[in-house]
């Protein structure tokens, strides 16, 4: 087995007397943000250059047991940090729906220690990524390796762990012992990991394809049903998922890989990385640092506990019921917005006047004409970079599902009204009743009647829309579902525990909605 007292060490720097020591090599001192700190990590590069006290201070260490200074510009301040969804056991949720591992300890013991609080929003690794793009968060630690090509974007602390990359297929499959048997077929790595810039580095020599897909859960999966035959994967990831009966086998031996850091935009937060940075040397010394490791690489526990699927229900039905809350929340909301809008907009596409038609025509055509995600995207990591100013999760995940919706109720509206016999309007007109009380009498209530049925169809589509906003890490019940299956890798049981609450939810608001449409329009 991987994990032992002696691996434990080996699987990352164990402290001052560890790998990297409290004091990083030259050759990161480049890791650091170009404000002095780099100099911070580095050695001196010829003797009397610096001091050792000046080294221990610039680590954030003080010399002959001095207590370090912490940085005063971080004290009492909250920072938003980037994280992702699925990348156990550097981050993931336990039992109890709380967000821990590697990452997720480190940081807030650092927190701690420097005087600051943290609030963290679990991602995924992409959108985390988009996030510190955008400014949605100050920081990014993710088990995330420290590559040339990323420093040209972000700034990277001193390296707070050594990792490398291993290969792992079936636990039934014994025709892959290599990667020359991968000859021809297809294997799978994580978007953006150190396992994918590795299966694709060797790609072409061994003449295998390279799947990428989001989530480790995922890729397991693909190759536990037999669409991949392998995953290339950061090897105490796929260590922990082989202890926790994932189904894999590694197969290859580890090979050298990148460190990880914690990153921040090129050129910002520099009080926060030095609080970062001071914090990690901080908790190398007292030991600390090892502890966290230990807790997660030494000896995971086992799966000794109730593996029944009852007991997968009763385990993750807290944290599926508050995404269930969240669903139907922002469904709600987003639909009373997208009836207004449907409305406002749906008689301007009968208005008579070209102008008022044409602009509801281009609202309808913008957004029904391009995909939920995009608008996702763009509301969440695209309109910060362009306000200046960070957007909540809740306000673009309800702009996102109002406005996409409110086209589709534009042209419902607009149907219906011209679905009424046009001999209805002319018939009030010639009473004697002005156009808008004949359409607010007459016409209106016959359109409600005939759109009811459509509007129920848009309002369950709706709610079945709102899974997509997992992809901007908003916490509705898929996205919580892939939290827990993340950790026990237990994905059909999960996804089908997801599915039969969508489907009670959905018949509930279907009968609903169904009464109230026999009840008023009787």
């Amino acid at each position: 087995m991987f994990f032992g007292v002696a691996g434990a060490t080996a699987l990352g720097p164990a402290g001052p007397q560890g790998a990297r020591g409290s004091v990083a090599p030259a050759a990161d001192a480049a890791v650091g943000p170009p404000t002095g700190h780099a100099a911070a990590a580095g050695q001196a590069s010829a003797p009397g250059s610096v001091s050792g006290a000046d080294q221990a201070l610039a680590a954030g260490q003080a010399p002959d047991g001095i207590p370090a200074v912490v940085p005063q510009d971080v004290k009492g301040k909250t920072f938003t940090i980037g994280t992702d969804t699925t990348f156990a056991p550097f981050e993931f949720r336990d039992s109890s729906g709380d967000l821990v591992g590697i990452d997720m300890d480190l940081l807030r013991a650092i927190a701690k220690s420097q005087g600051f609080s943290v609030e963290i929003k679990s991602l995924g690794f992409n959108a985390a990524l988009q996030a510190l793009s955008s400014n949605q968060v100050d920081g990014v630690i993710a088990a995330m390796s420290i590559t040339d090509k990323r420093k040209l974007v972000y700034d990277f602390s001193d390296p707070y762990f050594d990792s490398g990359v291993q290969m792992a297929v079936a636990k039934n499959d014994t025709t892959i012992k290599g990667y020359a048997d991968l000859k021809g077929k297809t294997v799978t790595a994580k978007t953006g990991s150190e396992g994918e810039t590795f299966a694709k580095s060797i790609a072409g020599r061994y003449g295998f394809t390279v799947k990428s897909l989001d989530q480790s859960a995922t890729m397991y999966e693909l190759v536990k049903s037999g669409n991949a035959v392998a995953v290339f994967d950061d090897y105490p990831v796929l260590a922990y998922g082989v202890s926790q009966n994932n189904g894999l086998k590694t197969v290859t031996p580890k090979e050298q890989g990148a460190s990880y850091g914690f990153a921040v935009n090129k050129g910002q937060n520099a009080e926060l990385m030095t609080a970062f940075n001071t914090g990690l040397a901080e908790l190398k010394s007292n030991g600390q640092y090892q502890q966290i490791l230990d807790k997660y690489l030494k000896a995971p526990q086992e799966a000794h506990a109730d593996n029944s699927f009852w007991a997968l229900l009763v385990d993750s039905m807290p944290a599926l019921l508050k995404g269930l809350q969240n669903t139907v929340l922002v469904t709600l909301i987003s639909f009373a917005f997208a009836m207004l809008l449907g409305l406002v907009f749906g008689f301007l596409k009968v208005s008579h006047n070209v102008v008022l038609r044409g602009i509801a025509t281009t609202f309808v055509n913008i957004f029904r004409g391009t995909p939920l995600l995009v608008q996702a995207f763009f509301f969440y990591f695209g309109v910060p970079q362009i306000i200046g100013h960070p957007v909540n999760i809740w306000v673009a995940g309800v702009l996102t599902l109002s406005l996409n919706s409110g086209a589709y109720v534009t042209e419902i509206v607009r149907g219906g009204i011209q679905s009424v016999d046009p001999g209805q309007l002319e018939a009030s007109r010639s009473l004697g009743l002005p156009y808008l009380p004949s359409m607010r009498r007459v016409v209106v209530p016959q359109a409600f009647k005939i759109m009811t049925p459509s509007l129920i169809n848009q309002l369950v589509i709706l709610l079945k829309d709102s899974s997509l906003l997992l992809a901007i890490g908003f916490a509705e019940l898929l996205y919580q579902g892939q939290q827990i299956y993340s950790n026990n890798f237990r994905i059909s049981e999960t996804l089908l525990i997801v599915a039969a609450m969508y489907f009670i939810v959905i018949m509930l608001l279907t009968k609903l909605s169904n009464i109230v449409d026999k009840r008023f329009n009787k």
